[in-house]
């Protein structure tokens, strides 16, 4: 059995946070006064965030070759790791390479005194829009534990040239415009012109010398660009290698004589709009077309460039598996398996049982989601038209695996087509379709989940029949966040604090973060925590005002949710308990409301209808709390538009309580309840996710936990769910209902939100109704711990001591040992 070893370089805490030595201060003054020399004197913000970029960009550049050979010379057991991902949520770049290169604190003077300062020329630095929500924040955390574990590794993705989308409000509603974030160029970007690779669509499937070969009717030709991700306390780095889609000739030049000029580039066209947005509306048959195109995109050139990598190493095309590890980050790169079939077979010759060994050997998947109609499918036509040697390799695939169900299981046909690689469609859902999960789980010697809940839901519930037929091959590895960026980099002023309780150990080793249970009695401590904490919400009440001009009180309670606006996230359930208070406030305005200040922020799908109606109702909700003389500024309601990495790094150190309150059983684990616990926020959740291992190491009574568990919830469902049956014994909930249908907060309009009420009266998919009371009663129990700051600050103590096992270090050495081994 081969093993996946870390170079595991010594990371300690003095190199972890120190400067790395005076040569890589020196070489940065260099190359940064050459790169200034081309602009106006006095440089302005986005001139010095150049020139800064690209010098940290080529002492990077160096250790990129020094690690690149390293890592080509490792160790016969060593397996490089290939993490496929079509998110990857890097944010800005420059603050995290000069806190790698350990001249952070040099930096300001080296710009010189006529300058701009160092947090003005940091602003000038877009996010990478490269990725959405969790999904590629967690890819991008990785990226940071792979440089500096020291693990041989590559991250491939795609070069989005305007991302999702840029979120706008008007008049209340999402709007949605393209993110240009590549306006004034990318100085981090390193292109590889030698890195090329063709990716075929179409066509048809030939014999020829005794193998079946592909002819593509069309082609496009992905060039490398490569995003290089530093390491802390180490000189190893990361690469993400992004694809960027080109036509492989740049203009039909007798077309372009003719006349016909936008004819002439029409390939053009079609190639470069493989990368123009993150997750295309595949509500239409081209939205779909595209998607798929891209996700095949991502998966060609990335199998190709890790077999040819592997050969000029000197490994031979049955060895990939031995030597190399294809890493499937949720389904969106589940053909990645089929691709590395087809080379294997038609290009290389290996026989079916050999190449099919060599594939599971390498591939596994990480899966993210406990919900059916979340697992991707394709249907079989266009599948089949756009690829089709790899729907014949799929075929191929099913029939030997529906053969070892048959022999295992004979007689079981219902069994046989519930693991099938192939949905021959229902009536609710007519036509044949290609399920990815299945192809991925099919293919892969590994599956885990990403949180202990989601890991044992997976395996009794949407994998049941393949955890039967395969128990081995599940396991669990629990999400993780990177404190450089989320901690060290977010919140300087705890970071310092944290030093002096604690010393700097905790940098390099967040399990002795543990050291501050202990402290919990410490008056000074615990109150040099709350003026941190003040310090930061008076810097997030400066952008909030900044943002949507409105003016919140920073002694209020700052109650955030932060995530992908979706509803099983249940940003309705927070809103309507906020419709509740203020009814409460509205009716009792004599009463000593402390002041709370609740803040959402996120995007919903461009198509997802239903998301955008709760975004709609959160405004309007707003206008009306917002402007209530009764609430005397005891309640406020805001909505950060346009949610990213820079502005959640704003948003986490300021926030007071954690908003983790999806439905049990539907969360698969989370991240961001362990960033804002990491800054000392508190949680109030469901037992969902990565939630019930934050509150067995935290402690729960730590933590605000209310509502229905996954067993209860499964109950319900059981015996017939009936959401009245909750909203007739409750008059408050009631009353927040009558408040939204008879037009309270909208105008008069009581059309405006029926559909909405109308899904949480008859249906409640995600059982709002029934955790309402509960929810109520656990924010009472937050209003009475936060009239007491000490209490308040000690059980923020205890959250960030409990936070060491949720570091992405620890996360990484758990994929190594139980999944990149294997």
């Amino acid at each position: 059995m081969t093993t996946v070893t870390a170079h595991l370089h010594p990371v300690a805490a003095a190199s972890a946070t120190g400067p790395i030595g005076l040569p890589t201060l020196a070489e940065f003054h260099a190359a940064y006064q050459r790169e200034l020399a081309q602009h106006a004197d006095p440089a302005s913000p986005s001139a010095c965030l150049r020139a800064a970029a690209l010098a940290s960009r080529q002492l990077l550049a160096a250790r990129w070759a020094v690690t690149q050979g390293d890592d080509a010379r490792r160790a016969p057991s060593q397996r490089r790791v290939h993490y496929l991902s079509m998110e990857f949520l890097m944010g800005r770049a420059l603050q995290n390479a000069l806190s790698a290169l350990g001249i952070e604190g040099d930096v300001a003077a080296a710009f010189g005194d006529r300058a701009p300062a160092l947090a003005d020329v940091l602003e000038q630095e877009p996010d990478a829009a490269l990725g959405n929500g969790g999904l590629g924040r967690l890819a991008a955390c990785f990226l940071d534990a792979f440089a500096t574990l020291g693990l041989p590794s590559f991250g491939y993705g795609l070069r989005y040239e305007h991302g999702m989308f840029a979120q706008a409000i008007e008049a209340g509603r999402q709007v949605e415009h393209p993110d240009d974030w590549l306006r004034n160029g990318q100085p981090w970007e390193l292109v590889r012109p030698e890195l090329r690779y063709p990716v075929g669509f179409g066509g048809c499937v030939v014999d020829a010398d005794g193998r079946r070969q592909w002819q593509p009717a069309e082609t496009v030709i992905a060039q490398a660009v490569d995003f290089v991700v530093p390491g802390h306390g180490t000189e190893r780095v990361s690469t993400l290698r992004q694809w960027q889609a080109q036509a492989p000739r740049s203009l039909d030049f007798a077309t372009f004589c003719r006349g016909e000029h936008a004819a002439s580039a029409a390939h053009r066209h079609d190639a470069e709009a493989l990368n123009w947005v993150l997750y295309p509306d595949d509500s239409t048959a081209a939205g779909r077309r595209l998607r798929l195109k891209q996700e095949f995109l991502l998966v060609s050139a990335s199998v190709q460039d890790l077999l040819a990598r592997h050969l000029r190493e000197g490994g031979a095309p049955a060895d990939v598996g031995a030597r190399n590890v294809l890493h499937l980050n949720d389904t969106h790169p589940a053909l990645a398996p089929a691709e590395l079939m087809r080379l294997l077979l038609d290009e290389h010759g290996l026989p079916w049982d050999e190449a099919w060994r060599t594939v599971r050997d390498a591939t596994s998947y990480t899966n993210h989601t406990l919900m059916p109609e979340a697992l991707e499918t394709w249907d079989l036509a266009l599948f089949g038209e756009l690829l089709p040697r790899h729907l014949e390799i799929v075929f191929l695939i099913n029939q030997r695996l529906l053969d070892e169900v048959r022999v295992l299981h004979p007689g079981d046909d219902a069994l046989a087509a519930r693991l099938s690689l192939i949905d021959e469609g229902s009536a609710e859902r007519p036509g044949r379709r290609v399920r990815m999960a299945a192809l991925a789980i099919a293919a892969s010697h590994t599956v885990n989940g990403v949180s202990a809940l989601h890991s044992r839901l997976m395996t009794q519930t949407i994998f049941a029949d393949h955890a039967r037929l395969w128990p081995e091959r599940f396991t669990n590895v629990t999400n993780g966040v990177t404190p450089r960026r989320w901690l060290m980099q977010a919140n300087p002023g705890l970071s310092a604090l944290l030093d002096e309780a604690i010393g700097r150990g905790w940098r390099a080793d967040l399990s002795q973060l543990q050291a501050l249970a202990e402290r919990d009695g410490d008056a000074p401590l615990l109150a040099r925590l709350q003026a941190v904490k003040q310090a930061n919400k008076q810097r997030l009440a400066a952008v909030i005002v900044q943002r949507t001009g409105i003016v919140v009180d920073p002694a209020s309670l700052f109650d955030v949710q932060i995530k992908r606006i979706h509803e099983y996230k249940r940003q309705l359930l927070n809103l309507l308990q906020v419709i509740a208070r203020w009814q409460a406030i509205a009716d009792a305005p004599q009463l000593d409301w402390h002041p709370r200040t609740v803040i959402f922020a996120g995007k919903a799908a461009s198509a997802y209808v239903r998301a955008k109606e709760i975004i709609r109702l959160i405004h309007d909700v707003a206008e009306v709390v917002n402007h209530d003389p009764r609430c005397r500024d005891r309640l406020k309601l805001v909505f950060l538009p346009n949610y990213g990495v820079s502005l959640a790094e704003a948003i986490l150190p300021a926030a007071d309580l954690s908003e983790q309150i999806s439905t049990a059983g539907t969360e698969a684990s989370g991240t961001g309840n362990m960033k804002f616990a990491l800054n000392g926020a508190l949680t109030i959740g469901t037992w969902d996710g990565a939630n019930i291992e934050m509150a067995e190491s935290v402690g729960v009574d730590h933590l605000f936990v209310f509502g229905q568990r996954a067993e209860g919830i499964a109950a319900l469902r059981a015996q017939g769910y009936c959401p009245q049956d909750w909203i007739n014994r409750d008059a408050v909930l009631q009353r927040v209902l009558a408040a939204i249908g008879n037009g309270t907060f909208s105008g008069g309009d009581t059309t405006r939100y029926q559909a909405l009420l109308q899904s949480l009266t008859d249906e409640d998919r995600y059982f709002l109704m029934a955790d309402f009371a509960d929810y109520r009663a656990a924010q009472a129990r937050v209003d009475a711990l936060f009239r007491h700051p000490a209490a308040w600050q000690a059980s923020a103590l205890r959250n960030i001591a409990g936070m060491g096992p949720f570091s992405v270090d620890r996360t990484i050495g758990d994929y190594i040992r139980r999944v990149w081994a294997a």
